[in-house]
């Protein structure tokens, strides 16, 4: 059976591989970072990520560097190690494709075996080795995405790896990864940046109307767009075909506003949109359950967070969700506490009991 031993070599300390460091760093795992801009490989080895200079034959290269350079990084690594080699690119027909010209060019297509593409589905809108965690894995869904020659022992160390950051597996091929995170991942960052850019140049007495639902639906639209260029563009087979279909969806939304009955045309999209929501996994990749949500509202001082809390879990009540949204203009803010339909009762009864104002 293929052990994870190391050392373990990760190119690219940002976010994903300096979280990828500390995670390994903290199972006792040698791990070298190596990095373009000195500074970031520097910051990573402070933090405990690893090592630089390690200069020990790597068991696995991990590869975690911008969308544009990984087919090369792959390359090259394959080249100079011994090693198995992936990558945490969001997109893997690109890189693969990429590794495969490049290895064809220096007539070391033999080495592709030892590359098996990875990526983990966990991040954030931060970046930089500042922004890692040893935690940022756990509970993830990690995609291995061999291909057509990769050795079977090096899938298996790519598993190892994923299982020792905290995430549990799923093995696709190249195709079905890539239009799999288009669906979950590229066209939401896509339809949030649309919805937000309206807002650039709305009145601000608009913008002082903005809720929760607003908060929700552009919160991702703060990514890095120069980042969120190069995986929009090496996804673009898969995101195109996704756009024509939002495009068919609009024009018959914009035909059914411009008459005079639109009911059934726009309850059909929203009755659509429902069917989608709930087929969304809930959290540790469980089915959707439908959840209850109670509205407490909470004094904007400190310290009363950690109190509702204390009494939610005083009432057994497991809290599955929650969102802050804070009222503009008021000492208050609203707290949405979502749990089960039969914790609903105690939760609100002892939320009372303890003085707060609960809503269902």
């Amino acid at each position: 059976m293929t052990e994870l031993r190391g050392p373990v070599r990760i190119v690219g300390t940002g976010l994903i591989g300096t979280s990828i460091g500390l995670a390994l760093a903290r199972l006792g795992v040698v791990v070298e970072v190596v990095d373009a801009d000195p500074d970031n490989a520097l910051m990573a080895e402070r933090i405990g990520a690893g090592t630089r200079l390690v200069q020990l034959e790597p068991q696995l290269v991990v590869v975690a560097v911008p969308p544009d350079h990984v087919g090369a990084v792959i390359t090259e690594q394959l080249e100079q190690t011994d090693a198995v080699v992936t990558d945490a690119a969001s997109v893997k027909g690109k890189p693969l494709a990429d590794a495969k010209a490049l290895t064809a060019a220096s007539g070391r297509t033999a080495d592709l075996a030892r590359y098996v593409g990875s990526h983990p589905m966990a991040g954030s809108e931060r970046n930089g080795p500042l922004a890692g965690r040893a935690d940022l894995f756990e509970g993830a869904t990690w995609a291995i995405t061999p291909h057509e020659t990769s050795d079977p022992d090096a899938t298996e160390l790519v598993r190892r790896l994923a299982e020792a950051c905290g995430a549990r597996t799923v093995e696709l091929s190249v195709p079905d990864h890539d239009l799999a995170v288009a669906r979950v991942s590229h066209l939401p960052q896509l339809m949030s940046s649309l919805a937000a850019g309206t807002l650039v140049d709305a009145p601000a007495e608009h913008l002082e109307l903005s809720g929760q639902g607003v908060r929700d639906v552009t919160r991702i639209a703060a990514g890095d767009p120069g980042l969120w260029t190069q995986i929009v563009a090496a996804n673009s087979p898969a995101l195109s075909g996704l756009l024509e279909q939002i495009r068919d969806e609009l024009d018959r939304l914009l035909i059914a506003l411009s008459k005079e009955e639109t009911d059934d045309e726009v309850t059909a999209v929203l009755r659509r949109g429902v069917s989608g929501a709930v087929r969304v996994p809930g959290k540790h990749g469980t089915p959707h359950i439908e959840l209850v949500t109670v509205l407490v509202t909470i004094p904007d001082r400190p310290g009363q967070l950690a109190r509702l809390f204390a009494d939610a879990a005083a009432s057994g009540a497991n809290v599955e969700d929650l969102r802050i949204d804070h009222s503009p203009g008021r000492p208050v803010g609203e707290v949405e506490l979502a749990v089960k339909p039969a914790s609903v009762d105690q939760l609100v009864e002892v939320l009372t009991e303890r003085g707060w104002v609960v809503h269902r």
